[in-house]
């Protein structure tokens, strides 16, 4: 029996914590190392004075970069970035993290994308901004785009921007209200839904 196809993405967007590597931050010791509460750690820091602010993000970059440092890739990342190369589709990494803790991790994994959209760059994550910017250097629609990540943001800002959604759950249940067009347990996982796509 045939499997089911679906059409093929323009480009293929990807979180990196939690999606391509593994989960490395520890997110309640950074709250309290920087000063803040429990919400959202860049909401926090909007909301900040300019000298709290400064020393907050001094103690977010070190956590960052002592994460990125130490990261390691996802059970078949490589896999998949094979697969995708082998089909030639664009593709973009979009975070809510430092350019420089990106540089970090792709330099330690001998990794590269095209486009590269960071807090740095625009709002980030949930908003949509970062899809769509990210789509722009790809030159394609975000409604042909698939916006693949781990957390919540990665849903809200792909369903805002007008991409299709892929949630990993990595064998959670979802904390969030956001409903993803798909839902799978892991990178290969991944490599299989693209794979019905050719």
């Amino acid at each position: 029996m045939p499997h089911p196809t679906f059409p093929r993405p323009d480009a293929l967007l990807f979180d990196m914590d939690g999606t391509l590597t593994e989960p490395r931050l520890d997110f309640p010791q950074m709250k309290i190392d920087m000063g803040i509460g429990p919400g959202p750690i860049l909401e926090s820091l909007a909301e900040l004075t300019d000298s709290d602010r400064v020393r907050a993000e001094a103690v977010l970059h070190r956590h960052e970069e002592d994460a990125a440092a130490e990261s390691a890739l996802n059970e078949g990342c490589r896999e998949l970035l094979n697969f995708i190369r082998q089909g030639a589709w664009p593709t973009a990494l979009i975070t809510r993290n430092s350019r420089r803790s990106v540089e970090t991790v792709l330099a330690r994994h001998d990794l590269s994308f095209p486009v590269i959209v960071t807090r740095e760059d625009c709002p980030h994550k949930p908003h949509p901004d970062p899809i769509h910017l990210a789509c722009r250097q790809l030159n394609v629609a975000a409604v042909n785009a698939w916006m693949i990540g781990d957390g919540r943001y990665d849903i809200e800002a792909g369903l805002a921007a007008g991409a299709k959604t892929v949630w990993i759950s990595h064998g959670r249940r979802p904390e969030f209200t956001a409903v993803p067009w798909q839902t799978i347990r892991n990178l290969f996982e991944l490599t299989t839904l693209l794979r019905k796509c050719l």
